[in-house]
């Protein structure tokens, strides 16, 4: 056991060896804190036999604190060197006040407004914004964010129609072709006011936030679940007409196979004429998605694709030039990408 002591008289401090072999770790240590560095120098200088004014000068301390560390490591060894529990700051606001911020953000804002925001919530407490933040935070409450979700079908058959969509795409009847077909509307023939400026180093595509309208083309697409083909016809107008023609399309392209055509439960699909040309067609079944089900029609997935290859940042002069690049893009599509969507599911089996 070793003694250390000051060059005036102090009482003995006991220091064991494995003590002072942890006070050299603090004391060479690159990522200990520096104020733990600086403590644990102050008692190996003592060790030494170094006077209070040798630390005081060595270590650029005042005496003082040469004098409480000194203290503190006779008492409590290792754990004196350590910083005392802090009792923290007083909460600026109350629990009431707090509980009020939660319940403004939770509520529907009057005066025409749709959402709160942060500011306005602090406006409405007497708060400033960050207190504001912090609570919310606290709360794990995101006043800015919307999420979406698909709510309960209220189709009566949604479970019969379910199966046989799902039971099409996993196990199609034997010679027969799986077809899902629906629609996009009125997509925007957009043109820019000023030219696009081009794709640069440290340098986005830029464009004018002003436009000109220049019409709108719709679009009928079918996909063939089981080989991803695409098969299109661009449209002005979405009717029972457009849809028949498109129908008279696809029997003459599949003239050998049995169609099964998914689409969903748009009137058009269901008009006089359809159903007259469909009863005299035997090789043909046209089946409904339930109502608010569209997700179970898999050109819906395709669509998502056309739209961030095609439609978005797109410029062009015409409808007819957008007509074209939407032909010109489904013919690549065919040629280079075409092939079945796999789903998965990760959740818990389907009690069906």
């Amino acid at each position: 056991m070793l003694y250390l002591g000051m060059a005036r008289k102090t009482k003995a401090i006991a220091v064991t060896e494995s003590q002072k072999q942890e006070l050299l770790i603090w004391s060479r240590s690159q990522k200990l804190e520096y104020r733990y560095v600086l403590r644990s120098k102050i008692i190996l200088n003592t060790l030494k036999g170094k006077t209070v004014e040798d630390i005081v000068n060595e270590t650029k301390s005042s005496r003082g604190t040469v004098i409480k560390w000194r203290n503190r490591f006779r008492e409590k060894g290792i754990d004196g060197l350590k910083d005392l529990p802090r009792p923290g700051k007083k909460p600026i606001y109350s629990a009431s006040k707090k509980l009020e911020v939660i319940q403004k953000a939770c509520s529907k804002p009057e005066g025409g407004y749709t959402n709160w925001s942060q500011q306005r919530i602090a406006d409405e407490v007497g708060m400033s914004r960050s207190h504001v933040n912090r609570i919310l935070k606290e709360a794990d409450l995101k006043s800015h964010k919307t999420e979406y979700w698909c709510g309960k079908s209220t189709d009566p058959e949604f479970e019969e129609k379910m199966t046989n969509i799902v039971g099409l795409y996993m196990n199609p009847p034997e010679n027969a072709i799986i077809i899902c077909v629906d629609e996009k509307k009125q997509m925007q023939a957009l043109d820019r006011t000023q030219p696009e400026l081009p794709l640069r180093a440290g340098n986005p595509k830029r464009q004018t936030a002003t436009y000109k309208r220049n019409g709108t083309v719709s679009l009928i697409a079918a996909l063939a679940v089981h080989s991803g083909e695409i098969t299109a016809k661009t449209m002005k107008s979405n009717n029972a007409e457009n849809f028949l023609s498109f129908l008279k399309k696809l029997d003459r392209k599949y003239r050998n196979k049995k169609l099964h055509i998914i689409a969903d439960n748009l009137s058009v699909h269901k008009q006089k004429d359809v159903k007259e040309w469909l009863s005299h067609k035997r090789k043909i079944v046209l089946h409904f998605t339930p109502t608010y089900s569209s997700w179970l029609n898999q050109v819906e997935i395709w669509f998502n694709i056309l739209t961030k290859d095609v439609i978005k940042g797109g410029i062009w002069t015409s409808s007819k030039q957008l007509a074209n690049q939407l032909m010109e893009y489904i013919k690549t599509y065919n040629n280079t990408r075409a092939k079945p969507f796999q789903w998965t599911y990760t959740g818990k089996p389907l009690k069906i």
